[in-house]
């Protein structure tokens, strides 16, 4: 039942799909990079508030 549809694999969605993976990739990357200090900092005052509280 599957066979025929690999068969008709042409192999170019494989490829559109891995650059629009490496194109999320990248994004997640810069948005990390750019809040990354502003990330940190709400899980640092999280932390601090847990532990004040335990």
């Amino acid at each position: 039942m599957m066979k025929p549809f690999f068969r008709n694999e042409d192999g170019q969605g494989v490829a559109e799909y891995a650059l629009i993976i490496a194109f999320v990739a990248i994004v997640v990357i810069v948005a990390l990079r750019t809040l990354g200090g502003t990330v940190n900092s709400v899980f640092e005052d999280l932390t601090a508030k847990l532990n004040d509280a335990g």
